[in-house]
């Protein structure tokens, strides 16, 4: 029972520890399309938060392994728990620098409205949340999904590249705002990219199979 009850306390510090970074992404964002830089400067003090508890759920992982010596679906779920921090815990590093953009971009006039920005901001924290749904639940098709989506980023920021592109072709002035907005959309993609690691773990646990490197069916 006591087995039981730390299993699900490192399930329960894993959507804890997710709802905290898709706080912190939409908070830089927030940050960012209202230009409100004490929000920027909110995100980048509480990443210690996100970090410290990336620790505390790693620590606890081990010791179950070295404790309780789990075997089969228990030992593969113990393992992925502590990849999955590590990818929360770096999708938390990139809200901070998505926060520190914000900050340099509040001090100049707006380039342009932010519309795909927002729209990516809310596509990858319905990833963060989906891919460790599918984690608790154990839900195949869920991570499947999670991993199509990462290709609709992919596309979003190659779209948002162009147009910035396009503008600094024809204003040499809109170069460094457009470079640190591609720099944002850039962190974005690298946001969806961990929420498909996680969802390519997801598969790993249930199934044993290794999918990490596979090629995305949407990509060939």
């Amino acid at each position: 029972m006591h087995y039981d009850k730390e299993l699900q306390a490192i399930k329960d510090g894993l959507i804890f520890l997710g709802a905290l970074t898709e706080k912190a992404i939409q908070q830089a964002m927030t940050a960012l399309a209202q230009r409100d830089s004490d929000i920027a400067r909110q995100v980048i003090r509480e990443d210690d938060e996100i970090d410290r508890l990336d620790t505390e759920l790693e620590e606890r992982c081990i010791k179950i392994l070295a404790l309780r010596q789990p075997a089969a679906i228990d030992l593969r779920f113990i393992t992925t728990a502590i990849k999955i921090t590590g990818h929360l815990e770096r999708i938390g590093d990139m809200a901070v620098n998505i926060a520190e953009k914000a900050l340099q971009l509040n001090d100049e006039p707006q380039l342009k409205p932010y519309i795909d920005l927002p729209r990516m901001t809310d596509m990858v924290g319905a990833m963060i949340r989906d891919s460790l749904d599918s984690f608790i639940r154990g839900d195949l098709a869920l991570a499947e999904n999670v991993r199509q989506t990462e290709q609709v980023i992919d596309d979003l920021n190659e779209q948002i590249f162009r147009e910035l592109l396009t503008f600094m072709m024809e204003d040499s002035k809109s170069i460094h705002r457009s470079l640190i907005i591609m720099q944002i959309s850039k962190n974005m993609e690298r946001i969806a990219d961990h929420a498909k690691g996680i969802a390519d773990m997801v598969t790993y646990m249930v199934t044993g199979e290794c999918v990490r490197h596979q090629t995305c069916p949407l990509k060939e």
